[in-house]
């Protein structure tokens, strides 16, 4: 008889396959429930998704990356490892980050106090107590001068300046200047921003195009972002019209046309006019990633497709 395939953790899928834990088991399975890759080396305890067909995995206090045979592809070493991105990874070796190429070679050698993955060409790095950029030769584009900094998004980056964020091009000059509290990378042409308590939305020329007025405000995703009024969660579009109320305890980005909503303890999700299309009954649930979502149902996980049809097979049980 087959029912929901239930799983003691679940991840995202990413790169056609989601990371799954069935007792002491430990794989990755693809769009069907075939578990299609199982993790050889039983120390390992922790396993991120794949990116570049490398994925994070954890033994001990080390990190290294395996291959899509669930073998190591470059050997636990490192104190810290993030995910590949134009062919580099930034990595910890004793006390400094650099970059390693998808064999392991070291490509840029460790001499930065942090460090994060390449977008748009470039890396945020931490040197001396300072941020700034390097290109994937490990130059600096420009001079390291910044107290905090975000990576690119949209040709356009957070910066701090003694208290306030502005944003940056990529040539390191100030476009945006600092002035508020909080900010956050642009997103479909749209940036959230913080002045003292409240949220709004500012256009890459700087303006603020929707007001400061909410609580809280999320990156805008399919046309829509998650705002904050009054404790209830609701959602507006991108000319800052209020399309669906704020009604939710909690409530996610729009990721494949469907959001994760919360109302009274339970999750389900939501189409863009605010229409349950599948409805609360979840323990917790994550959002649509290649036209499935990970919910949990009591300590349980399984997925869903855009319908709310279980990933069935054997009982894992």
């Amino acid at each position: 008889m087959t029912e929901p395939l239930l799983f003691d953790t679940a991840f995202d899928f990413a790169e056609g396959v989601a990371m799954v834990r069935m007792a002491d088991r430990l794989g990755f399975i693809d769009h069907t429930g075939d578990l299609v890759i199982t993790v050889a080396d039983p120390n390992i305890g922790v396993v991120s998704a794949f990116s570049e067909d490398r994925a994070i995995a954890r033994a001990g206090d080390y990190y290294g990356y395996i291959d899509r045979t669930g073998e190591w592809a470059i050997e636990v070493q490192f104190k810290q490892a993030k995910s590949f991105s134009s062919g580099l990874a930034a990595v910890r070796g004793d006390t400094q980050y650099g970059y390693i190429n998808r064999q392991g070679d070291w490509m840029i050698a460790p001499q930065f106090d942090l460090a994060e993955s390449f977008i748009e060409g470039l890396a945020t790095i931490k040197l001396n107590e300072q941020y700034g950029y390097i290109n994937p030769t490990g130059e600096a584009v420009m001079p390291i001068r910044f107290r905090d900094a975000w990576s690119f998004s949209e040709s356009l980056a957070v910066v701090k300046l003694d208290t306030q964020l502005g944003y940056i091009d990529s040539s390191g000059q100030l476009v945006i200047e600092p002035r508020f509290d909080g900010a956050f990378n642009f997103s479909e042409s749209l940036a959230r921003v913080r002045v003292d308590e409240k949220w709004g939305y500012i256009n890459p020329a700087g303006e603020l195009v929707i007001d400061l007025a909410f609580n809280f405000a999320s990156d805008f995703s399919d046309g829509m972002a998650v705002v904050l009024i009054q404790g209830k969660w609701g959602y507006i579009n991108s000319g800052g019209t209020i399309v669906v109320a704020p009604q939710f305890d909690f409530a996610s980005d729009f990721s494949e046309g469907l959001a994760t909503v919360q109302i009274e303890g339970a999750y389900g999700y939501i189409d863009k006019t605010g229409k349950f299309v599948v409805e609360p009954q979840f323990n917790n649930a994550g959002d649509f990633s290649e036209g499935f979502a990970r919910v949990q149902m009591g300590d349980r996980w399984t997925f869903i497709d855009q319908t709310g049809q279980f990933m069935t097979g054997l009982s894992t049980q």
